[in-house]
């Protein structure tokens, strides 16, 4: 298997151009992870082609529904329909499995009876150091300037001798260069092209900051209506839905 990355869902929030929430498959060295498991990832998936059963570890950068609440229901049809047997890894920010069971009840309630016949392993990250996620990734959360409530990070992640690393939702902080440089894939939000928003980096802010992220690649994500309208016009690389890029 090539190394890759499939942007599967490369969305806002609010299904801004008809596009699905942010879920990235890399594939390196039959090694797979999801950075992102946003609320329409599983019909993401399908679209991709991609099973989700395939995917060893799944990461997250915070707890909002367009960045992790599909894992409840990937979780469920992993016990049932999938009938899934190899090991499966979550990993996220603090307080990770404690808000995600919370959300999975919430969502599916009664599914705390089920339990899996795979191994199933949460990890709250640590932030400012590299996390061992399971045998082969190597992931380092940054903070990330973003609501509070949602324990945003940044995330540099490395297996098999390849980085890609993501904003997540963040307002610029002097953290994000260090999850770029050297990169092989820097995903970038950019979510306005003009106006701007709280907690968030926008397209003025990539021209501003671009020399400092010196990745080997950088692609811009999460757009709404404004900046959706101006992926024609402005010279960066833009994610879409289905985009599959060689690392």
């Amino acid at each position: 298997m090539s190394s890759k990355v499939t942007f599967a869902g490369c969305g806002d929030a609010f299904g801004t151009g008809g596009r699905f929430n942010s879920c990235f498959v890399v594939d390196v060295e039959d090694f797979r992870f999801a950075i992102e498991f946003g609320a329409s990832s599983l019909v993401a998936l399908k679209q991709a082609g991609i099973e989700h059963s395939s995917i060893d570890c799944f990461v997250f950068t915070h707890i909002h529904a367009d960045h992790c609440s599909g894992l409840p229901s990937m979780i469920l049809d992993s016990m049932l329909g999938a009938k899934r047997t190899k090991p499966m890894i979550i990993a996220g920010p603090r307080e990770t499995e404690v808000r995600m069971k919370e959300m999975m009840e919430s969502m599916l309630p009664g599914s705390h009876a089920m339990v899996p016949k795979f191994d199933l392993t949460w990890i709250d990250m640590d932030i400012m150091k590299p996390n061992q996620v399971g045998e082969h990734l190597s992931v380092t959360p940054y903070p990330a300037y973003h609501t509070a409530e949602t324990n945003p990070t940044s995330v540099r992640c490395e297996a098999k001798g390849k980085v890609v690393s993501y904003t997540g939702d963040s307002a610029w902080t002097k953290h994000i260069p260090k999850i770029s440089k050297d990169a092989d894939l820097f995903i970038c939000e950019s979510y306005f092209y003009e106006k701007p928003i709280r907690f968030h980096m926008n397209y003025p802010d990539v021209r501003e900051h671009w020399d400092e992220f010196q990745a080997k690649r950088t692609i811009l994500t999460h757009f709404s209506p404004e900046m959706l309208a101006m992926v024609d016009k402005v010279p960066e690389e833009c994610a879409h839905d289905g985009l599959v890029v060689e690392i």
